[in-house]
């Protein structure tokens, strides 16, 4: 094994990173191995590996992580592990370490992805999304079809049993956040008890439960270079689990334009979202490709608006000097009315 390594912006020890991956019988590992910081944070550090002629993504929590979050690496592996050899666009699961003696925590390798992610337009499409609208439109069906195929994995074939607990989900949803909110509450929010009463007395009679995302929209997922659009990868698998697909659905749509053609659709959010299919076309097309009905939507619209409220409510209770999380209080109380409004004026009946 060679000891010719590059670091570039990396604390994770070389040496014993590049024995593991020789030992493991990953390809070309004998040789030099050069390593980049792709991205760091307070759950994951993100690492490129160049070996030889080969790449893939190291994924880590950083030291400073509390130590349940090994146990949410290694759920994030059992995951893209689970999705070989199926339709949803995955990266390739590489190898795993739970060895703390290596470098210290769980991480595993994924294959790299050669693509590009809408968090780095900066609210431009790359081309041709930018100017040809017909395939930017086919951007919004890509990320539907996504979630549509995920939701139609085999999760009992695949080995995922134990990852989430379907039965009963929707009662746990209201029942854990409602708590969650009452533990970090320093304000009364509008229209909360209205959107919480509601999701209680119209629950989905039943559903068909499925493999989650958790946190599904354009932040996590990637796009193969040029047209057609063609997902590549969905990403940053946290918060996966097994529940009721649609709620990923509603997640991805809850704060889609109503006009997309109305010049404010290319500032409301992230990325630039004018000349996008419409909700209710994506959630046809989502419809279509996995075959779950969607007459019920608005519950599960109601119920995304109103979690993620309760989501940025606690970074903003935590925000301090942090000027993105101090966003989030006017953002939460928007979210929240906007749940509350839905609740009284949808005409489902659960």
């Amino acid at each position: 094994m060679s000891d010719a390594v590059t670091e570039t912006e990396s604390t994770l020890d070389v040496a014993r990173l590049a024995a593991w991956m020789e030992q493991t019988g990953l390809p070309d590992a004998g040789g030099p191995i050069e390593i980049g910081l792709l991205s760091g944070g307070t759950q994951n550090e993100i690492y490129e590996i160049r070996h030889g002629d080969h790449r893939s993504v190291l994924r880590i929590p950083p030291k400073a992580a509390p130590a349940d979050r090994d146990k949410g690496i290694l759920r994030e592996w059992r995951i893209i592990e689970a999705l070989d050899g199926s339709e949803v666009p995955h990266t390739k699961a590489v190898a795993v370490c739970t060895d703390p003696s290596v470098l210290g925590r769980t991480f595993y390798l994924m294959g790299f992805v050669d693509g590009w992610s809408p968090m780095q337009q900066r609210q431009h499409w790359p081309e041709p999304f930018d100017s040809d609208l017909s395939a930017r439109a086919d951007l919004a069906y890509q990320l539907a079809e996504g979630i549509a195929l995920l939701g139609n994995v085999d999760w009992k074939a695949r080995g995922l049993e134990d990852l989430g607990r379907p039965d009963g989900f929707h009662e746990r949803q209201v029942a854990r956040w409602t708590g969650f909110f009452e533990r970090i509450k320093a304000r009364e929010l509008d229209g909360m008890e209205t959107a919480t009463a509601w999701l209680r007395e119209h629950r989905p009679l039943d559903f068909v439960p499925g493999v989650m995302h958790g946190d599904y929209q354009f932040a996590n997922v990637m796009f193969h270079h040029g047209a057609p659009a063609r997902m590549s990868a969905i990403v940053d698998w946290e918060m996966g689990t097994v529940g009721d697909p649609k709620l990923d659905l509603a997640w991805m749509l809850q704060g889609w334009p109503e006009d997309t053609s109305a010049p404010e659709a290319s500032t409301s959010g992230y990325v630039d979202l004018r000349y996008m299919p419409s909700a209710e076309q994506l959630a046809d097309h989502y419809s279509k490709v996995s075959g779950r009905q969607v007459d019920d939507l608005d519950y599960y619209l109601v119920l995304a608006k109103w979690k993620l409220a309760i989501v940025l409510e606690q970074g903003f209770q935590r925000a301090g000097d942090d000027i993105k999380l101090q966003s989030f209080g006017a953002i939460v109380p928007e979210l929240m009315r906007s749940a509350a409004e839905l609740a009284e004026s949808s005409g489902y009946k659960g």
